[in-house]
């Protein structure tokens, strides 16, 4: 009929459940030491027996492949690779063709094994569409810049502070780094006005900051890597006034940040 749904069928739904998302891309990325476009030229099945930790509905693949390019890393790499891989079984429960196929692949040399390759979980492959290269090259590009955004490892200092006018208040929290640099997130709420945020990348921090737009570096930095509750340790302030809207306030922008969506990694 003209009009009604079409159904979907399972493997599209399957598909796009197994579609990497952009958190899941800047994952892949932040957590390797290289990026390897290749062109598998063999494979085999490993047995399940031999397969430690291998999901339902997948199976271990042996693969060889010819290295296409180094997108990222500073090692050497051969021109061989040899890796293990866990993908999907097919819809008829066999291991899936992949010999000829370019992909691109995420992970690290094994010291003392030349031409040995693991990736940095067990299925950290993914297939080598111009689309998807673009995509990571650009996150390559964003996170080994000289002025790359830190990396969120927790919250260290929360505090709010109220303003001379019923509801006005500002909370500040400043975050951990792995390098050391600053990141703050602000919260300012004025009276009969909806509230607003921001995230300072410095040291000043900055009320006109503003939210990040989402899939983008800075979002992800955020949204992706904040914990999900302030840490007591935290709390600049014992009074439970300003504990609770520092509360309220971080969980407001958790929220305005939307879910930090992922299919094939974790966080």
């Amino acid at each position: 009929m003209p009009g009604s749904a079409q159904p979907v069928s399972s493997t599209s739904a399957q598909a796009a459940a197994d579609a990497p998302t952009f958190a899941d891309l800047a994952t892949l990325v932040d957590r390797s030491d290289m990026v390897i476009r290749a062109q598998i030229t063999d494979q085999a099945t490993v047995e399940p027996e031999r397969s430690a930790g291998l999901q339902p509905g997948h199976v271990r693949l042996y693969l060889e492949a010819d290295t296409q390019a180094l997108l990222f890393g500073s090692a050497a790499v051969g021109e061989k690779l040899k890796y293990l891989v866990d993908l999907p079984l097919t819809e008829n429960g066999k291991a899936p063709k992949v010999k000829k196929q370019s992909v691109l692949l995420f992970g690290k040399n094994v010291a003392g094994r030349p031409g040995q390759f693991s990736l940095v979980t067990p299925d950290a492959q993914l297939p080598a569409t111009p689309e998807l290269e673009a995509t990571v090259r650009k996150l390559l590009g964003e996170m080994t810049a000289p002025d790359a955004l830190p990396r969120v490892t927790g919250i260290q200092d929360v505090m709010s502070v109220r303003g001379n006018l019923a509801g006005e208040s500002e909370t500040q929290i400043f975050f951990n780094t792995k390098s050391g640099a600053p990141v703050s997130i602000s919260v300012v709420r004025r009276p009969n006005m909806d509230p607003r945020w921001g995230v300072s990348w410095s040291e000043i921090v900055d009320q006109s900051a503003q939210p990040p737009e989402p899939n983008t570096m800075e979002w992800y930095r955020i949204a992706c890597l904040m914990p999900d509750e302030i840490p007591e340790s935290a709390f600049l302030q014992s009074e439970s006034a300003p504990r609770y809207q520092a509360q309220v306030d971080y969980e407001f922008v958790r929220r305005d940040l939307g879910e930090c969506t992922r299919n094939i990694t974790s966080s």
